[in-house]
Formats: C-alpha cells, sequence, structure tokens
C-alpha cells in the first residue's frame, strides 16, 4: 500500500546535515510517509549516511552521473509515490513535530487545494534565530483562493520551498519545475500552480531555513547573479503567458504591471544584488522587454510603467530630476495614466507636493501591515 505522503531530500555535499533533515521527518506524529533521499552522486559520505537510518520509510536512491539540482528535484517527485510530495533540501528540518498531520489534515479536507506551507524560521549553523518576515504572508491561517493568491505572490516570492506540501495529482497537471529556471524554478511553481488551485497557509513557523554559503540559492546569486535577474523576469512572462491560455485575463495583466516594476527594480539596483555587474542597464531592460512582448502594443504599455516606477524610486531617493524625466517618459508611451500626471504635477509643486505624496505613501504602508494577507481567505 502507498503511503500517503512522500518526502524527496535532495542531497549534494550536505550529508553533515543530512541527519537532522530525516530525523526531523521520522519525530513526526503523523507516521504514514516514506523518504527519499535523492543523492545526486555527492562525492560525500552521504550512501553511507543514508544508510545509517534504521526505519525501512528511508530510501536512498543515488544517481549516476550528477544531474543537477532541477533534475534531481524532478526525479525525486516522479519517483515519489505518496498522494502528497513534500520536497525539503537536507540542509533544512522540520521544526515541530505535527506540521506533517496539520497540512495532511487540511488538504483532506479541501482537495481543491494544491499546496500547504507556513512561514520558516532562519537557522545559522546551529542556531535558531527568528521567523524570516519575508515568509510571513498574513498573521492567521487560511484557505486562499488561488485566483487571490496568485496575485499576491506575483510582487514577491514569500514561500519557502522545505515548507511546502504539494498534491501530486497538481504536479501532473501542470508539471514539474522547469529546466531552465535554475534560480526562480520554485516561484514559478508557487505561481503557477494557483492559476488552477487553491492554496492552505499556516501561520505558525513549523520548518526551519538553513541560511549558509553552501545553499544552492547562496551559490547561484554569487556566481550567476545575472542568471537570477533572467529568471525573475522569465517567472512573469511565463506565468502571463499561462494566464492567457487559462483565459484569466486580469491576471495577465497583474502579470504586465509587474514585469514593468520587475525591470525597473533591476534597473535602479536590486537589493539583494550584492555583486558588481547585477543590475540591468535601461537599454537592456528594453532589450529584454523587446524580445518578450506578444505585440508592440503590450511592449509600449509594459513599457509606460517601467519608466514610471523607476520615476518612482528616483522620486523615494528624492531625486527630483530624474523622477520628473522619467515619468515625462512614461506619459510619452502612456499619456492616459492618470496617476502619473498627479505625481507630475506635485513635483511641480515643490515641497508642499514633496510632503502630501509622503503622506499618502505613510498611509498606504500602515494599512497595507495592518491588514495580514491571508486573512481574506477562510480558516482551515
Amino acid at each position: 500500500m502507498n503511503p500517503k505522503v512522500s518526502f524527496v531530500i535532495p542531497c549534494y555535499k550536505l550529508a553533515h546535515l543530512l541527519p537532522d533533515c530525516v530525523h526531523s521527518i521520522l519525530a513526526q506524529t503523523y507516521r504514514d510517509f516514506e523518504v527519499l533521499i535523492m543523492d545526486d552522486c555527492s562525492p560525500d559520505d552521504t550512501p553511507e549516511v543514508a544508510k545509517s537510518f534504521q526505519d525501512p520509510r528511508v530510501k536512498h536512491i543515488r544517481n549516476e552521473p550528477n544531474l543537477g539540482h532541477i533534475r534531481n528535484f524532478n526525479k525525486g517527485i516522479s519517483l515519489a509515490a505518496g498522494k502528497y510530495v513534500w520536497l525539503i533540501s537536507a540542509d533544512d528540518l522540520l521544526r515541530v513535530p505535527y506540521v506533517l498531520e496539520r497540512y495532511v489534515k487540511v488538504m483532506e479536507q479541501h482537495p481543491g487545494v494544491a499546496y500547504a506551507f507556513c512561514p520558516a524560521a532562519g537557522l545559522y549553523g546551529d542556531q535558531e534565530r527568528r521567523m524570516l518576515p519575508y515568509s510571513v504572508y498574513g498573521r492567521s491561517d487560511a484557505i486562499v483562493a488561488g485566483r487571490r493568491f496568485v496575485r499576491d505572490i506575483l510582487s514577491r516570492n514569500f514561500v519557502v520551498a522545505p515548507s511546502v506540501m504539494v498534491r501530486k495529482t497538481c504536479y501532473d497537471k501542470v508539471g514539474l519545475f522547469p529546466l531552465d529556471m535554475p534560480y526562480a524554478s520554485d516561484w514559478y511553481m508557487w505561481c503557477l500552480l494557483p492559476l488552477y488551485y487553491d492554496v492552505a497557509y499556516f501561520a505558525e513557523p513549523m520548518v526551519s531555513y538553513r541560511q549558509h554559503d553552501e545553499s544552492i540559492t547562496n551559490a547561484l546569486m554569487s556566481a550567476k547573479v545575472r542568471l537570477c535577474i533572467e529568471d525573475d523576469l522569465a517567472v512573469l512572462w511565463r506565468v502571463k503567458q499561462k494566464a492567457e491560455e487559462a483565459g484569466q485575463s486580469a491576471i495577465a495583466k497583474r502579470c504586465r504591471n509587474e514585469i514593468a516594476d520587475e525591470y525597473a527594480r533591476h534597473i535602479t539596483g536590486k537589493k539583494y544584488v550584492k555583486v558588481a555587474g547585477g543590475s540591468m542597464s535601461l537599454a537592456e531592460a528594453e532589450s529584454s522587454l523587446h524580445r518578450h512582448a506578444g505585440s508592440a502594443a503590450e511592449e509600449q504599455w509594459i513599457r509606460a510603467r517601467m519608466y514610471m516606477f523607476v520615476g518612482e524610486v528616483h522620486f523615494r531617493q528624492q531625486d527630483f530630476r530624474r523622477a520628473l524625466e522619467f515619468y515625462r517618459r512614461g506619459l510619452r508611451e502612456d499619456p492616459w495614466m492618470i496617476k502619473v500626471w498627479i505625481k507630475r504635477f506635485l513635483l511641480h509643486t515643490g515641497t508642499l507636493g514633496f510632503r502630501v505624496r509622503q503622506h499618502v505613501f505613510a498611509l498606504r504602508q500602515a494599512a497595507s501591515g495592518e491588514s495580514g494577507t491571508a486573512e481574506t481567505g477562510h480558516t482551515p
């Protein structure tokens, strides 16, 4: 009889951390699961460590040769016998023994839910420090309607991969992780699934996400920053296409707006980029936009808002001359952006206009902080 849940643990050069991960799974109060250790031809003692667990539910699968992390993810999911699949790296762990029980209960009660997730606590060495703020979606548990959820996650990826358990039939419907997005394939998947299904959110941080120099994310961001930038953009372009194919025009429009914002962030220097050459020039952004846009009209629409968002960044930096320049550029592309006309007018009024905009921005920030996003759903 097949297990209810399959834990898939990709492992490469992480044999020293593998026991903590596996033991956190074996300690779960819900017992109907298997553990697949996906050893990606690791040069360390992963085989010996994997065989040391005295539990028949733990299985060691070794790749010969090395497949790379995305292919290894996908192979593990394909081999999983469970109704639900939990992909968790060997350097991460479950921090409470009841998380699997809670996840399974909600997923069984709500067959329209594609995946469940929760915030994560940061793990540095052997020390757990605090909950990762970017992983918090709301203050209470909720079942979130898919279309609402995808609109939220398009703005930023707040889903920490080791916190996610997915219904396997959903992978069967939408496909596995794309091989051409080595950095952002998980963000793409968390955006894609809610186009067709709902999502379950638990507000308690029930996983620990280890942060160290050997992690895949750090390795990619250090060595291939340009690839990370291209992946960020590719996610939004591809989700837009999928939304159009699914007839979800409102989400496709939201994607176009987020694409404009993403270009603007890279042009002005995205926060996570910490190495030289990590930013994108205006000319590079224009070229990328031209290559990806589905039509001249779409290109012009996105370009107008890209200029507007760049102007917003310069405004927040109090570089009013550059802000005005990009507002003008945006209005040349789309003169019907009424809000930009208002912002341009306020810029011309000097200090008063600046204070008005700062006050409005503060009110919006306060309103955003007071309303937990996930609370619009219903409690599991």
